[in-house]
């Protein structure tokens, strides 16, 4: 279950998934599978090829890609969330769930 996200971060997320890029949309999300895990970071990129090229640079795995609404995307849970947005360098707006990564 999702939960937390502002239409603001939403918006810009999808616009930048529409453009080409690879873009970061981090919020709650509470699944029984993942009981340590309250948060996601959807890694997302409409064009497929960069996605699993850039999933690839990160150790993820084509087969994990959700293909949905227009927006395929990784979901990053725990310690790789941290990992990747850490290499990343792409923060967004993970602070505000408390998530706190030094750069």
């Amino acid at each position: 279950m999702a939960f937390g996200i502002k239409r603001s971060d939403l918006n810009a997320w999808k616009s930048a998934v529409r453009q080409g890029k690879v873009a970061f949309l981090t919020h709650y999300w509470l699944d029984d599978r993942f009981p340590n895990a309250n948060t996601v970071t959807k890694a997302a990129c409409q064009d497929m090829k960069q996605l699993m090229a850039w999933g690839e640079t990160h150790g993820l795995k084509k087969e994990w890609i959700h293909v949905r609404e227009g927006f395929p995307h990784f979901d990053l849970i725990g310690e790789s969330q941290e990992r990747i947005l850490q290499k990343e360098r792409s923060l967004g707006n993970i602070q505000e769930y408390g998530l706190y990564i030094d750069v």
